[in-house]
């Protein structure tokens, strides 16, 4: 092995453990036991399995929810004990709130493209985070380290991407540009949509459901001043949804499903006695 393989082989172990600390987290993917959209008129209350409380929505424009609540039920919301009606506001606020119901299990509200708003509940003592093993995953393979470049699309270019739980509905993606990378004397034009700082690649192979996660896996790139890009398959990473069944996942849209094998990056998720833990 080169001293920069060595160097590439190293810093995947720290990424591999910081992906097992992040899942474990009060707030990783293995806490998450509930995301429940709260619809209806505004005032229209309801109640969220597995939490105190009355949901509401909130008047279309503002963010979050109404919560209405006794002191009994030891809800805080930015640490303030609620005892009547407060609003909660969602994480597409400047300033989200942060929800506490009890020692370990705290919520999160969401918001959809439509501007409706979900609550999400975490639980530091779920179940899927007592079953957790280990992330599966193959071992460091240079050859999987590839070079490509990023072509930039007019601002108008969108993707259809559909979702794990969106009964076969689509939602229209922004598209900066494609990632464009050749094979085997095949041009492949991938879509990676915006998250945060870097790009994300939303990618199935011919692994999915026979050596990986069935719905495919994740892979954050950054193009380069240069318009270069280094697709590291041996950190492609799972996506939420292998960890629970309460997040809704993009699947990889048509253009992103790679017919080769991919056999680097993580696998799947196992329990403590080495089966599958979904």
């Amino acid at each position: 092995m080169s001293a920069a393989d060595d160097a590439g082989a190293g810093g995947l172990e720290s990424f591999r453990a910081k992906r097992r600390r992040s899942v474990v987290a009060p707030q990783g993917n293995l806490a998450l036991v509930n995301t429940q959209w709260v619809t209806g008129d505004a005032g229209e209350s309801r109640r969220v399995r597995g939490v105190p409380g009355l949901w509401s929505p909130l008047p279309s424009g503002l963010s979050g929810l109404r919560l209405t609540a006794t002191a009994a039920d030891g809800i805080r919301v930015d640490e303030e004990l609620v005892d009547g009606s407060v609003i909660v506001a969602g994480m597409d606020a400047l300033a989200p709130s942060h929800i506490r119901f009890s020692t370990g299990r705290t919520g999160t509200i969401i918001a959809d493209a439509a501007g409706g708003y979900a609550l999400r509940v975490w639980d530091a003592q779920s179940d899927g985070i007592r079953a957790f093993g280990s992330i599966d995953a193959f071992p460091w393979d240079p050859e999987w380290v590839i070079r490509a470049s990023f072509a930039p699309l007019d601002g108008d270019a969108e993707v259809s991407v559909a979702h794990l739980h969106d009964q076969g509905a689509t939602r229209q993606k922004r598209l900066p540009g494609e990632i464009v990378v050749g094979r085997d004397g095949v041009e492949y034009r991938l879509a990676a949509f915006p998250d945060g700082p870097s790009l994300l690649l939303v990618f199935g192979d011919t692994t999915n459901g026979v050596y990986t996660y069935g719905m495919g896996r994740f892979l954050r790139v950054a193009p380069g001043d240069d318009g270069s890009v280094i697709l590291d398959f041996n950190r492609a990473h799972l996506p939420p949804c292998a960890f629970s069944y309460n997040f809704n996942c993009p699947i990889p849209p048509a253009r992103n499903r790679l017919p080769f094998a991919i056999e680097a990056g993580e696998r799947n998720v196992l329990a403590k006695g080495g089966e599958l833990l979904h």
